[in-house]
């Protein structure tokens, strides 16, 4: 068993430890069903439940997980990030669809301090459920068609646009993932594909002025270099960062509001 099929394991066991009979399934998405785990892709699991959680069920999901994702697990492990929803939430679909609860190792130093994520709106959970379905890869439970319902093409637009301004916030703090997340967006808007990051990179820079392509190149190498290495410094191009995500913005807006 590899270190990855070992932790989507813990995170299974996690969430049925706290939820117990109330889990429906829990099925992987993001980069491990698209076009495969890079050495830096999170591990990404998505697991559907019977009823709403207590704000002590979701502490606990926290303090398990700051010890099971990424520098958690003394850096021999991946990132994970960590989605759960209430079926009745998401199933009729409706729009904008409701998130029970997300880790996300980006915020690592906020659950440190005590932070616990709780429910909310998230249109994010459009892109990530259709990522599911077409993954159709179960950690537990049924197959995803079985607990889950397709999200409609226009609520997947809706659903991705909607996390733009939000990346644009974080551009500075998440520098490669936003880049990349940026790119993927327009693409799956002008193709209506979802793809891996680094598929989306190589089709963007094709499209790209040569003046924004070595901030995306520089994210893409940074994405496929070896799983534990120092990130990319952005130092030298930190003059280009927001040009490169204006210009994919304004690409973005173009076919979504076509």
């Amino acid at each position: 068993m590899t270190t990855t099929e070992a932790q989507a394991e813990d995170v299974v066991r996690l969430v049925r430890q706290v939820f117990g009979a109330d889990v429906v399934g829990a099925y992987l998405h993001g980069s491990a069903v698209l076009d495969g785990l890079r050495p830096s892709s999170d591990l990404d699991v998505l697991a559907v439940l019977r009823r709403r959680t207590t704000a002590g069920e979701r502490r606990a999901l926290v303090d398990a997980l700051l010890r099971i994702s990424g520098t958690g697990n003394g850096g021999s492990g991946r990132p994970v990030e960590l989605t759960v929803v209430v079926q009745d939430d998401v199933r009729p679909w409706r729009y904008p669809p409701r998130c029970e609860f997300q880790y996300g190792e980006w915020l690592r130093t906020e659950y440190e301090r005590g932070r616990t994520p709780g429910p909310g709106e998230s249109p994010d959970l459009a892109p990530l459920i259709t990522m599911a379905l077409l993954g159709d890869a179960p950690l537990y439970g049924p197959p995803p068609a079985a607990a889950l319902d397709a999200v409609p093409h226009e609520d997947l637009r809706r659903g991705i646009v909607a996390g733009v301004p939000e990346l644009l916030a974080e551009l500075e703090d998440d520098t490669r993932n936003v880049v990349l997340t940026l790119a993927r967006v327009w693409r799956t808007l002008a193709t209506g594909e979802i793809g891996s990051k680094d598929a989306a990179a190589d089709w963007a820079l094709a499209r790209l002025p040569e003046e924004h392509r070595p901030v995306l190149s520089r994210a893409r190498a940074g994405y496929l270099g070896p799983l534990g290495a120092e990130r990319e410094s952005w130092d030298d191009l930190l003059p280009r960062l927001r040009p490169y995500a204006g210009h994919v913005a304004a690409e973005i807006e173009r076919p979504a509001s076509a």
